[in-house]
């Protein structure tokens, strides 16, 4: 719980930062996540979005804060700008610009296809980020290296698979993803992706318009990796049209033989939800290890 002296405290740090005077004329919680309490900080003439956890998870708001940053200098697509993130008393906080939101139409769909593969374009000489960040509440461990085979099977699937032999999922799971994770080059024998900068978490609900009619993308898990790891995302839970997809294909073709790679690709977030929320995703998790596993037999 949010006391007023925390609140004030937040409102005089967004004073500092925008360099204008700015007292709260209204407090609104905001629906929607499962990780963070989200406020929206209201002034007479502006609002800011407040993301609020528990102090320790300060290196969580620290990076979402460094992957806004860098998403906007991209200068590809919209995303919200970050403003400042800190800790007072028991919350870390992150303060981001807000946007009047509504489902996005063919035409903002069709330029969120366009612009997505203009960040896809940037890259960097190494896969991974110059920090760790989460995905969801899990770590997501992004140290660099140029190898990308390497860097799945360390830094994603080998990390989620650990972590759920912690948790207590043990026999065939493990034994059958580490069989896959041993494996893994097969699945790029045809394939040599260049490190593209990546939004990280890019399902339906972290995209949406804002009431300009601009797409908007936040919530961002940054690194720099395989683009069909993002495009393998938006189609896991569903909720980006076809006009989507044509209009990226038409900008940034992908390759004939992604379907295959897709499933490897959102293996991780499956592995990771079971991580997170529990034995229902196991057997989805176990299916899609044993479809790739018949694809390099």
């Amino acid at each position: 719980m949010v006391n007023n002296a925390e609140w004030q405290h937040i409102a005089k740090q967004i004073e500092q930062a925008i360099d204008q005077p700015f007292i709260i004329a209204d407090i609104q919680p905001v629906s929607g996540g499962c990780i963070n309490s989200a406020y929206l900080l209201q002034s007479k003439n502006s609002s800011y979005f407040i993301k609020l956890n528990q102090a320790n998870l300060i290196a969580m708001f620290e990076a979402e804060y460094s992957g806004l940053e860098e998403m906007a200098q991209s200068n590809t697509i919209k995303a919200p700008r970050p403003i400042l993130s800190g800790v007072f008393a028991n919350n870390a906080f992150l303060v981001l610009e807000s946007f009047a939101l509504k489902p996005g139409d063919r035409q903002s769909d069709e330029k969120l296809g366009q612009q997505l593969a203009g960040l896809h374009h940037l890259k960097k000489p190494f896969f991974g980020w110059h920090l760790n960040n989460t995905i969801g509440s899990t770590e997501q461990v992004n140290t660099s290296t140029d190898n990308w085979p390497h860097f799945w099977r360390d830094n994603r699937l080998g990390f989620q698979l650990s972590l759920a032999e912690k948790n207590g999922f043990t026999g065939k799971l493990i034994q059958s993803g580490e069989k896959l994770s041993s494996s893994l080059h097969k699945f790029f024998e045809s394939h040599t992706p260049h490190p593209s900068m990546l939004h990280g978490d890019l399902w339906s609900g972290n995209a949406s318009m804002t009431s300009l009619g601009e797409p908007i993308i936040y919530d961002p898990a940054c690194y720099y990796g395989d683009r069909e790891t993002d495009i393998a995302m938006t189609e896991l839970f569903g909720g980006f049209s076809a006009n989507f997809y044509a209009s990226y294909n038409e900008s940034y073709p992908l390759s004939s033989d992604y379907s295959i790679r897709k499933t490897l690709y959102n293996l991780y977030h499956i592995l990771n939800h079971l991580n997170l929320f529990g034995a229902s995703y196991q057997q989805q998790a176990q299916n899609m290890i044993d479809s790739l596993l018949s694809e390099i037999s």
